[in-house]
């Protein structure tokens, strides 16, 4: 008897070992990545991926619209009205703001106990930008877990401006529309390099839900929300 519960300890020993292994594994891969994406431009994203095969299942010719372009070639109203929209302390934080978090928990929360579908995202510009490069479209805690140490890789490796630089060109502004340069042109007919004040606010206040505001941009919310954030994008530093 004693044998055998020796055994199965190994056993489990042996198990929680190898699991261990794998985890360190993983995670040595992902630190492997964004240090490559710290200096070389993706071609692609985990959201830009998922997106085409949905589309493909609809129209097996579907293309995304996508063109990366530089840092220098996105206007500051642009990375001025994403930051005031989507994470006024981008420049700041180290990646994660948890009391945004708390307060959208707790306001999603109270949602929820009214039957209400509406709900608030707390997750910095860094957050958004792990979450688009490498992970799916699920809601879990083990995918939020992913999220926040993919965070915390990319603010120990990038610097901030690549950091934007980098959600900038793999944001989503439509159904098949991806990062500024493409935004730019579908919506404005002009380069990222070209935005006006106005333009780019709109743009940010898209970021929320893009898929519906491709079609719904006239909305008074849309228009509201745009004029708000322009109003704010001369307190924003950009890096």
């Amino acid at each position: 008897m004693a044998t055998h519960k020796i055994n199965k300890t190994k056993v489990l020993g042996v198990a929680v070992l190898a699991a261990f292994s794998a985890l360190l594994l993983y995670l040595f891969g992902l630190f492997v990545m964004i240090l490559w994406l710290s200096v070389r431009d993706p071609g692609s994203s985990a959201f830009m991926d998922a997106t085409l095969a949905e589309l493909r299942l609809a129209n097996p010719e579907a293309e995304l619209k996508y063109q990366w372009t530089s840092y220098e070639g996105i206007n500051k109203s642009l990375k001025r009205a994403v930051i005031a929209s989507e994470d006024a302390n981008f420049t700041d934080h180290e990646g994660v703001e948890w009391e945004a978090i708390r307060k959208a928990w707790e306001y999603n929360k109270k949602q929820a106990e009214k039957g209400k579908s509406k709900i608030r995202g707390g997750s910095t510009i860094t957050q958004q930008l792990a979450k688009n490069l490498f992970l799916s479209r699920s809601r879990s805690y083990w995918r939020k877990g992913q999220e926040l140490v993919l965070t915390y890789m990319i603010e120990f490796v990038m610097n901030k401006q690549r950091i934007l630089e980098l959600y900038l060109n793999v944001a989503q502004w439509g159904g098949n529309v991806f990062g500024a340069e493409a935004a730019a042109r579908h919506y404005y007919g002009v380069s990222a390099a070209q935005l006006s004040q106005y333009q780019a606010a709109q743009l940010a206040a898209m970021l929320p839900n893009p898929v519906y505001y491709e079609r719904h941009r006239k909305t008074s919310y849309l228009l509201s929300r745009t004029g708000t954030i322009q109003k704010r994008m001369r307190l924003v530093t950009i890096p």
